[in-house]
C-alpha cells in the first residue's frame, strides 16, 4: 500500500547545499563511488525518518504538541553547528563585492541562467532528464488507496503511524540493497528490472481491495504492512539511480543549480502522475464512498508504469566498468 509522502522538515535550501556538495565530491568518480555517496546521504535521511516515526507519536502523547514542535524547531539549528566543519572555498573581497552589488547580482544571475540553459539543452543531459520526467509522470492511485484504507477498512491514525515507521525502515533497506548489490549495475538494467517488478508487485493492492487477502488468511493490517514494506524497498532502490544519474549530469560550477533543476523536473513528473491519476480516479467514478472500480484503476495505473520502458535508450550508454576505466585514465 502506497501512502502519501510526509513533507520533510529540513529546509529546502539546506538540501540543495548538501546535494551540491555531494555532486561536487562525486564528480570524476565511478558510478559505484557516486552510488555509495548517495546511499550514505539517503541512508542517513532514512535513519532519521525511522527515529522520527518511532518517537513522534509517543512524544506527543507524553509531552504534548508544543514540546514536539519545539524539538523539531531546535533540530535544524544543530545544522549550523555542523556547518562550521565544512571546508569550502571562500570568495575574495573583490568577488564578494561584485556578488552583493545590485548590477553585479543581476549580471551574475543572468549568466547563471544562460549557463543553466546551455547545460540543460545538451543532448547528454536533456535526453536522460526527459526519461526521468516520463518515468515519474505515470499515473498512480495513491490518493484513492488512502481513502479506501481509512474509510473502507477503517485504519486508524495510530496504525498509519506504524505503517510510516515500517516504510522508513524499508527506505533504509532499499538504500542498503542498492549500495551493496546495485550501485555497479548498468542504469538501464536497474530501471528495466525495478519497473517490471514494481508493476507486478503493485497489482497486489487488488487483493486488498477485493478482500482476497482475508480468504488467504492474511488480515488487512498485516497485508498492508507487508505490501508497504516490499513496495517501499523496491521504490527506494529504484529511485537511487535517479539521484546518481542527476549527479553525473551536473557540470562543474553548476552543481547546486542544475541538480535542483533536475530534481524539480523529476518532482514535476511526479506531480503530473498524480494529476493524471486523479483524472483517472474521477473518470472511473472512484470516490471516498464508492470503490467499485478501484481494482480496475489499480491495474491500469500499474500497467501504465511500463510505458516509459521504450525510452530507456535515452539513458547514457556508459557502464560502471567504463566509468572506472575513465577515472583511472584521468
Amino acid at each position: 500500500m502506497l501512502l502519501p509522502r510526509f513533507v520533510s522538515s529540513t529546509p529546502m535550501g539546506t538540501l540543495q547545499v548538501v546535494d551540491s556538495m555531494v555532486v561536487e565530491r562525486a564528480r570524476g568518480e565511478s558510478q559505484s563511488t557516486s552510488g555509495s555517496l548517495q546511499s550514505l546521504c539517503w541512508g542517513s535521511s532514512a535513519f532519521g525518518g525511522i527515529v522520527s516515526a518511532y518517537f513522534s507519536g509517543s512524544l506527543v502523547d507524553t509531552y504534548g504538541v508544543r514540546f514536539v514542535f519545539g524539538v523539531t524547531a531546535f533540530l535544524p539549528l544543530m545544522t549550523s553547528a555542523v556547518a562550521v566543519l565544512v571546508n569550502e572555498h571562500r570568495l575574495t573581497p573583490g568577488e564578494h563585492a561584485i556578488s552583493v552589488s545590485g548590477s553585479g547580482f543581476v549580471e551574475t544571475s543572468t549568466q547563471h541562467i544562460r549557463q543553466l540553459w546551455t547545460s540543460v539543452k545538451q543532448p547528454n543531459i536533456f535526453l536522460p532528464t526527459l526519461f526521468i520526467f516520463f518515468w515519474q509522470a505515470t499515473p498512480h492511485s495513491d490518493s484513492a488507496m488512502f481513502f479506501f484504507t481509512t474509510n473502507k477498512l477503517g485504519f486508524t491514525p495510530e496504525f498509519l503511524g506504524r505503517v510510516k515507521l515500517v516504510t522508513s525502515i524499508a527506505s533504509l533497506l532499499g538504500v542498503g540493497i542498492y549500495n551493496y548489490f546495485l550501485k555497479a549495475v548498468h542504469l538501464r538494467k536497474i530501471f528495466l528490472v525495478t519497473t517490471i517488478i514494481g508493476s507486478a508487485l503493485g497489482m497486489t493492492q487488488v487483493l486488498l481491495v477485493t478482500g482476497l487477502n482475508r480468504q488467504l488468511g492474511i488480515s488487512d493490517e498485516w497485508f498492508s504492512i507487508g505490501d508497504s514494506l516490499i513496495i517501499t524497498v523496491l521504490g527506494q532502490a529504484a529511485f537511487m539511480p535517479v539521484l546518481v544519474l542527476a549527479a553525473k549530469l551536473c557540470p562543474p560550477g553548476m552543481e547546486a543549480t542544475l541538480f535542483a533543476t533536475l530534481m524539480s523536473i523529476s518532482n514535476a513528473g511526479s506531480v503530473t502522475g498524480g494529476l493524471v491519476g486523479a483524472g483517472l480516479t474521477k473518470l472511473f467514478g472512484v470516490t471516498r464512498e464508492s470503490f467499485g472500480n478501484l481494482p480496475l484503476l489499480i491495474i491500469i495505473c500499474n500497467l501504465s508504469s511500463l510505458l516509459p520502458l521504450p525510452l530507456l535508450g535515452l539513458l547514457p550508454k556508459e557502464t560502471a566498468d567504463s566509468d572506472d576505466e575513465e577515472t583511472k585514465h584521468s
